[in-house]
């Protein structure tokens, strides 16, 4: 006696719902992810050894470009009138300014944030007699907490070998 095989049903999967609901995730993840947002300037940082995390917000930047430029970056809360309602919002200032004057936009900037850490990003080519002027500056007003950043010499080495390997394949 022979027996019946079953025969097999298609299951057929309707995937418009899952996509939709990835475009709606990535959507939302693109409209809520805050970026970094751009630098003053940009520079080549010195390399070196050390390796400190930085926090991600409350940071008075001082950048020093090339060419001895500085640039005070800071972000600060201001009150928006949206729609006639008033709405805290923080806004990014950035502040270009001398050797004579950087204590002074650094404490002003400090006024308006007095758990901000003060940031240096100088460029790898800048002067050291401005560096040494800043440093000095700010001593003199009692700003003796700061941070000096740097790129690391084991991260940039390795950047430099991959760029390497790429270049050698075609990449």
């Amino acid at each position: 006696m022979a027996i019946k095989k079953k025969r097999r049903i298609g299951v057929v999967l309707d995937m418009t719902p899952m996509v939709d609901i990835t475009i709606l995730l990535l959507i939302f993840y693109m409209t809520t992810t805050s970026f970094k947002p751009p630098e003053a300037k940009q520079v080549t940082l010195p390399q070196s050894h050390s390796q400190i995390e930085l926090p991600d917000k409350d940071i008075i930047n001082i950048t020093v470009s090339k060419r001895d430029s500085i640039f005070v970056d800071f972000m600060q809360k201001e009150e928006v009138v949206i729609d006639g309602e008033k709405v805290l919002t923080t806004v990014r200032k950035v502040a270009e300014t001398d050797v004579y004057d950087v204590a002074n936009k650094i404490n002003w900037a400090r006024s308006k944030n007095r758990k901000a850490l003060v940031v240096i990003k100088a460029d790898r080519e800048a002067s050291y007699g401005v560096m040494d002027k800043i440093m000095k500056s700010m001593r003199e007003n009692a700003l003796t907490r700061f941070l000096i950043i740097t790129d690391n010499e084991l991260e940039q080495a390795m950047k430099d070998e991959q760029a390497m390997k790429d270049e050698q394949a075609g990449i």
